[in-house]
């Protein structure tokens, strides 16, 4: 089951959405998470490795072995 992420903002970019994940605690570590698990994301079905990506309500994300995610408007 994908866990819903609420925006305040109309979007938010990738690095953030792995901090609100709490998969990562700042940007630096986005950018060497993002580089090691460059084959594993995919946001909407396709590969990812920006962190600076930028994701709108409606957006899913899905990290193998972290988590899903989709994006929803607050």
């Amino acid at each position: 089951m994908k866990e819903e992420i609420h925006l305040k903002t109309p979007h938010i970019t990738l690095g953030q959405l792995l901090k609100i994940a709490d998969l990562v605690s700042s940007g630096g570590q986005a950018k060497w998470f993002l580089q090691e698990y460059a084959n594993d994301i995919l946001v909407n079905g396709e590969p990812e490795n920006r962190r600076g990506r930028k994701l709108y309500p409606g957006d899913s994300v899905e990290i193998k072995d972290q988590g899903s995610y989709l994006l929803k408007e607050s």
